[in-house]
């Protein structure tokens, strides 16, 4: 078992803290050369702090890191790659103008024997076929000279972890330099064969002596494709073990830090009890909706006066979703009506980027819309905000103060502000609650509610589970791009919430 052998990696004791905030707490873990590793967690568990640790991008406050037996401490990203510790990420990083061959060497590409800042052209293409053989199973699935954006999606992320192998080494027999590929929610933009074909590649990866380190929320992965998986909660290991010895719940349980509640009933409940708390008119309907890359089919109904929570893995396609609901992104297929007077408002989840102009003041943001007047007195502004900040219960010393100078709860209600402003008949709530305290949570998720009782129809993503299950009157999972009925929210648990999109 993989499990039994010496550890390529270990790491015994590892802790780190940002300020006050203890994100690693004595984390240990080994992981066995050609073997498939997963990392678990919540949001917030600790993963990517580790993960960094372990390619240079954070250094540990304590403990140790052992790598091929021999002391592990990078500096830096480079100097990880250096010892043979690369890293594919979540996002796509590859340049779509360039080809497949460019792409897996850019920033390593051999300089020319002569100098003059000349590229090795036929030793790089060398390198890239050799790269593109390993992980592709041959040198003709994924052709070199392809510009990387004309490649589906699975072959995309194949060429992401050609560059990555690339970047650790390769030797001229082919054989892999690279010693540790960490893998960051790999699937989370492919569909079930895309996946299945995906990990027929890793399997090959692992069988020619490589570790990967497959940080997922899918447990479905995890039981089909790991030898060992390891749980963070909270900073801390909750849970280790072989995942095809145990059972989902438990794995769900170690995550969340408590008794998973019985399912049973509620996977058997009736399929037609699938109606809204009231007979509100429908004022927002979507069918079989599919976006550029996500969502691959999406089908709602939201009525007035109800909450209509989207629960959902990162990379599901929940923001796609709500950015073509509000009219922002293009739709490939499918049709969305709207019978709403006072139209349809967004909150961003990218509070600071899109969400708000954080260099401008809370009145200019409040008043920030195509349907406010052109001119307005500085006073009118001013008294506007005024108002809001009142209404809201926003922390400011006025409404002229800058929106980047409050904190992440009172940015997020100037946001609010805004949408209740211009009075909108159907708000898409995107993560509301992200990098808030627990009060201005509260505070935020009451206001929804009271905003469905005065009538708004209103559609909520949230990552927070118990935020759904409590504030929304029913919940669909977006899963691998696929939107499944929605159910009554009395009928979900956190736990089965998590184990439903996880599968």
């Amino acid at each position: 078992m993989a499990g039994a052998r010496a550890p390529l990696l270990e790491v015994t004791g590892l802790a780190k803290a940002f300020g006050r905030n203890a994100v690693l707490q004595g984390v240990s873990l080994r992981i066995a050369p050609g073997s498939v590793h997963a990392l678990l967690g919540e949001n917030g568990a600790g993963k990517s702090t580790l993960t960094r640790i372990l390619l240079g991008m954070e250094r540990a406050d304590a403990g140790a890191m052992l790598l091929g037996g021999a002391p592990y401490a990078p500096a830096s990203a480079e100097s990880a790659r250096r010892a043979g510790v690369v890293l594919v990420p979540q996002e796509r990083t590859l340049c779509a103008h360039l080809t497949v061959a460019d792409n897996v060497m850019l920033g390593i590409e051999p300089a020319a024997r002569a100098g003059l800042g000349l590229r090795d052209r036929e030793s790089a293409r060398a390198v890239a076929r050799r790269a593109i053989a390993l992980v592709a199973g041959g040198p003709s699935r994924v052709p070199l000279d392809a510009p990387a954006g004309a490649l589906g999606v699975a072959d995309q992320q194949l060429v992401e972890i050609a560059r990555a192998l690339a970047q650790g080494g390769l030797r001229e027999d082919g054989r892999l330099a690279a010693r540790l590929l960490v893998l960051d929610e790999p699937t989370s933009s492919l569909g079930r064969d895309d996946a299945a074909r995906l990990f027929d590649r890793v399997r090959a990866l692992r069988d020619a002596g490589l570790a990967v380190l497959l940080v997922t929320h899918f447990l479905s992965d995890v039981r089909a494709h790991a030898d060992r998986y390891t749980v963070l909660r909270d900073g801390r290991v909750a849970g280790e073990g072989d995942p095809r010895e145990v059972e989902p719940a438990r794995i769900v349980r170690e995550m969340l830090g408590r008794a998973l509640d019985d399912t049973r009933a509620i996977q058997a409940a009736d399929a037609a009890d699938t109606a809204p708390p009231d007979d509100g008119e429908v004022v927002l309907e979507a069918r079989d909706v599919a976006g550029v890359k996500r969502p691959q089919r999406a089908s709602l109904s939201l009525r007035r006066g109800e909450i209509l929570g989207i629960a959902g893995l990162v990379g599901s396609g929940r923001t796609e979703l709500l950015r073509i609901l509000a009219g922002l992104d293009p739709k490939r297929s499918g049709t969305v009506a709207l019978r709403a007077r006072r139209g349809v408002g967004l909150l961003s989840e990218d509070r600071g980027g899109e969400g708000l102009m954080l260099g401008r003041s809370i009145a200019e943001n409040v008043w920030l819309s195509p349907r406010a007047p052109r001119f307005a007195a500085p006073g009118s502004l001013l008294a506007e905000a005024a108002r809001w900040i009142e209404k809201l219960a926003i922390r400011a010393a006025g409404p002229d103060q800058r929106a980047g100078e409050l904190s992440g709860g009172n940015q997020q209600k100037v946001q609010l502000a805004r949408l209740l402003r211009e009075d909108f008949d159907v708000l898409l709530v995107d993560e509301p609650t992200r990098g808030i305290d627990v009060a201005s949570k509260a505070q935020v998720l009451s206001l929804l509610r009271a905003l469905a009782a005065r009538g708004k129809a209103i559609v909520l993503v949230s990552s927070q589970l118990d935020e759904l299950v409590t504030t929304c009157d029913r919940i669909a999972i977006l899963r691998r791009g696929v939107l499944d009925p929605p159910r009554p929210a009395s009928s979900w648990t956190e736990a089965s919430l998590l184990l439903e999109a996880s599968s």
